[in-house]
């Protein structure tokens, strides 16, 4: 009976011991195989790493694992896991790519905040499958790391099924769904977040990122993240004038919604 191999990358290094450490301690099998025959088989996790250059040097001589864990966020980038994802699934395309996260798990204390998080985790979701993923993970759980959410993705793959979303993303991309899984994959669609658009007026306006942050009550951190993440949608520079340029373009926001500042 040959073990599952599992490989993580992640730039946390407590997590990457503990998840390392709960696995392999657990000894789990899941049944693996079709119609025809199915086996127990154990799964192992064989090596973890921080970054995702170190992953890719360390498969040009070790054996390629069945399943590659992910960590969507990466050194403050929100999705900088899924440039990994993407990399793995052109270069090893019989891997099995989980994404592990816990950007969606908290509650939200509004329901405009609630109604913008359906989309994030629509947009995100669709992404990943589209890079090459298979699974969506939690990485939150009550009392430790979410071992459990992580068998049951490679159990259900292993059965055959083609994706696996745990709680809960599941239960949100459901709401989701009727917006992104319908979508006949137009490059130019781009949603936008109510916060997003304001934000892209207030571009055009000419508001630097901290007077943006200071008008959304949001810290500058966060702004320049929302910033990033638009210009990768839009797949343009990270650049203000870019940005407000292509949602012109797209009619995302309209000319005369832009109020200019007076100049000093």
């Amino acid at each position: 009976m040959s073990n599952i191999r599992v490989m993580m990358v992640d730039d946390e290094p407590l997590i990457r011991k503990a998840v390392r450490m709960e696995m392999n301690e657990r000894g789990a099998t899941v049944e693996s195989g079709d119609d025809l025959g199915t086996e127990l088989r154990r799964v192992e996790m064989v090596d973890t790493f921080a970054s995702g250059p170190s992953l890719m040097a360390a498969l040009e001589t070790a054996e390629v694992p069945d399943y590659l864990l992910v960590d969507m966020e990466f050194q403050g980038e929100p999705t900088g896991g899924l440039l990994i994802a993407r990399r793995i699934h052109e270069q090893y395309p019989q891997v099995r790519i989980i994404i592990f996260s816990g950007r969606f798990d908290h509650p939200l204390s509004t329901e405009e905040r609630r109604a913008q998080r359906v989309i994030e985790i629509g947009r995100v979701v669709m992404e990943a499958l589209r890079l090459g993923a298979s699974a969506f993970v939690s990485k939150n759980a009550a009392g430790g790391f979410a071992i459990e959410n992580i068998l049951r993705a490679i159990a259900c793959l292993e059965r055959g099924e083609q994706f696996y979303f745990n709680y809960p993303v599941m239960m949100t991309l459901k709401e989701a769904a009727e917006h992104y899984f319908n979508l006949v994959g137009s490059t130019d669609y781009v949603e936008l977040a109510p916060a997003e658009r304001t934000l892209l007026l207030l571009e055009a306006a000419g508001c630097t990122a901290s007077e943006i942050a200071s008008r959304l009550e949001e810290s500058d951190k966060s702004v320049q993240e929302r910033q990033k993440d638009l210009s990768r949608r839009l797949d343009i520079v990270n650049k203000s004038a870019a940005r407000v340029a292509k949602a012109l373009s797209l009619g995302l926001i309209n000319p005369e919604e832009i109020r200019f500042l007076p100049r000093n």
